[in-house]
């Protein structure tokens, strides 16, 4: 199920996307079955073998066509990016920036590898049911390589028009999921084996997999009140812009674990 809606987001047949901090790499499918050609990105080595596993099957399975598609996975630091300036026509970076000590360094790399005229995407937790998660659970993000911070809208935004993007959309996602998260953190986000948690789960493998139109209509409802994920859009200016100083405001202190790390 994406978080990113690729219309808004403008993806057409033969754009050059980004998928930074890939994980799973469901959006990177998505966009290579659009006929985009894909990098998936990742600091992970299983996360960037897996995606490459998954390509390849979905080629040999006919939903790919290699003749057409490009698509890869590649490893490394989303704080250096290897790629030219301007080597993309559409970027998106799904939940991975509030995992970033240096968040601003990686927007300023993410801005500066997307073309001018071109078009981003950036997911992070909303701040509210991730208040509510952080108050259950410290276990929730408080590990090597969780969540060190909880953006609110304003200092999100802040942050991305600091480094030349301008806003032009936002929407939220996944209304289903939150309530879920406060389950597992209730109980302990480790808990998998909970009956709760488990019967949760399976409610929303049901919807991810069938799409039946309660669940759907249900997460549409939820999306405005609590969805879990905040999805902005975004825009490279053709005309560069002056850069406006982030300010930072209603940005919510937190404390960093230990040995958290990209």
């Amino acid at each position: 199920m994406l978080t990113v809606d690729y219309r808004r987001l403008g993806v057409v047949e033969g754009d050059r996307l980004l998928d930074l901090g890939c994980g799973f790499g469901r959006h990177a499918y998505q966009a290579a079955r659009l006929g985009a050609d894909v990098v998936a990105f990742d600091a992970g080595a299983a996360e960037v073998r897996n995606v490459v596993a998954t390509l390849a099957a979905m080629a040999e399975a006919g939903e790919l066509d290699p003749a057409t598609v490009r698509a890869t996975a590649v490893q490394g630091d989303a704080l250096a990016l290897p790629f030219a300036s301007g080597c993309f026509d559409r970027v998106v970076a799904s939940e991975v920036l509030e995992h970033i000590p240096d968040d601003l360094t990686a927007m300023a790399e993410l801005a500066r590898v997307l073309r001018p005229g071109g078009t981003m995407a950036v997911t992070v937790p909303r701040c509210g049911p991730e208040f509510v998660n952080w108050a259950l659970s410290d276990e929730y993000h408080d590990v090597p390589g969780g969540h060190i911070r909880i953006y609110r809208f304003r200092s999100l935004v802040a942050r991305l028009r600091s480094v030349g993007l301008t806003v032009t959309d936002h929407h939220h996602a996944h209304g289903l999921h939150a309530p879920y998260w406060w389950l597992r953190c209730l109980v302990g986000p480790s808990r998998d084996d909970h009956p709760a948690v488990a019967a949760y789960h399976r409610l929303l493998t049901w919807d991810i997999v069938k799409a039946p139109r309660i669940t759907r209509a249900a997460d549409r409802m939820l999306n405005p009140l609590i969805g879990k994920s905040l999805v902005v859009y975004l825009v490279k200016p053709v005309e560069p812009v002056e850069p406006v100083e982030p300010g930072v405001p209603g940005s919510s202190p937190v404390r960093r674990p230990v040995g958290a790390r990209w």
